[in-house]
């Protein structure tokens, strides 16, 4: 049915001098005052300024090529980013001179969300338009929130996470599951909540850990405007007050690592779990997990293949629609 597969991504900058570029392209046309960009870039600094989401693309690139040559079919696996090289209109066009026609698309978003669905979406249609004729046809892949590789990745990173707390009862600490927030006029037109703790509780049986909690990060914008919680810094307050003295926090609204992942979780939670004096213990997103890849290539390969539904992950109603300076800089897939 393909010939050819498509890794979308956000993307994300490779080195100090990228990163208030690379700001100012997720944030075009949403009037973000700049002293918010130099904030957040201070994030990508701490690091270097090297976001790891596009290593981890490249390994996922990798280990699909070699999956698909192994196992068939053969095809060759592009990479394309919504807001750094290589961006999508540079991929669709070296597509279409080596003759690609026909694509299946992975978005490294396991959920449905307008920013994690539908914007993709509307970056490959905007992609193809610049591209113009001979662009080849894109088909995006279904969310895989649940598809059973997918859980088995997420719940062999959870157990290698676990090795700290095994001199203990099973139970003895609490497995925090973290995704990105987004607004709640957002969460509204899509099913990103429940999809996400289906996954946790899928997840959660699979290690049988009985007690988790679902918490989100990264949230933006005004106290005012309702986003999705509890905040993972809130949650940990409460946990400690309610005695709570171990932690394994898993990512599972993530594909991969990427800054927020670095920062909120390992730079900001575990300085609060410092402070508290909890242990926290951060598990792995599901990244190159042969699970995960074997998945994709299962998606791709199904006779009579699902793809993402025409009227998925509607954009929020004008009158719930939060300003735009406060949609989330990073998705919440990737």
């Amino acid at each position: 049915m393909y010939d050819a597969v498509l890794i979308v991504s956000f993307g994300g900058p490779e080195k100090a001098e990228d990163v208030l570029l690379f700001l100012e392209n997720v944030t075009r046309g949403r009037n973000v005052p700049r002293e918010r960009l130099l904030e957040v870039a201070e994030h990508y600094y701490h690091f270097g300024g090297k976001s790891p989401i596009n290593d981890q693309c490249r390994d996922l690139m990798a280990a699909l090529r070699n999956e698909l040559a192994a196992n068939g079919p053969d095809l060759p696996v592009y990479w394309g980013n919504r807001n750094w090289h290589p961006f999508l209109a540079e991929t669709l066009r070296q597509m279409r001179a080596d003759g690609v026609q026909h694509a299946a698309a992975l978005v490294t978003s396991a959920y449905s969300s307008y920013s994690g669905c539908r914007q993709y979406r509307e970056n490959i249609a905007a992609a193809q338009a610049e591209v113009g004729e001979g662009a080849p046809k894109i088909d995006k892949l279904p969310a895989f929130y649940n598809h059973p590789g997918f859980i088995e990745g997420c719940a062999d990173r959870v157990r290698e996470a676990l090795p700290p707390f095994l001199r203990d009862e099973p139970n003895s600490f609490r497995l925090v599951i973290s995704a990105h927030s987004i607004p709640s006029s957002m969460a509204e037109t899509s099913d990103y909540e429940n999809q996400l703790r289906e996954t946790s509780r899928l997840v959660a049986a699979a290690v049988r850990i009985d007690r988790w909690d679902l918490v989100f990060q990264s949230r933006s914008g005004p106290p005012s405007q309702p986003w999705l919680g509890p905040d993972i810094l809130d949650h940990l307050r409460m946990l400690y007050g309610e005695g709570v003295s171990n932690v394994l926090v898993a990512p599972l609204g993530f594909v991969s690592d990427h800054m927020e992942v670095l920062y909120d979780l390992d730079v900001e939670a575990a300085a609060l779990a410092k402070e508290l004096g909890m242990k926290l213990v951060r598990a792995a997103t599901v990244g190159a997990h042969p699970a995960f890849v074997k998945m994709i290539r299962q998606l791709i390969s199904e006779p009579n293949a699902a793809v993402c539904p025409e009227g998925c992950c509607p954009a929020p109603s004008r009158a719930g629609r939060v300003h735009a300076s406060e949609v989330p800089f990073v998705s919440p897939r990737s």
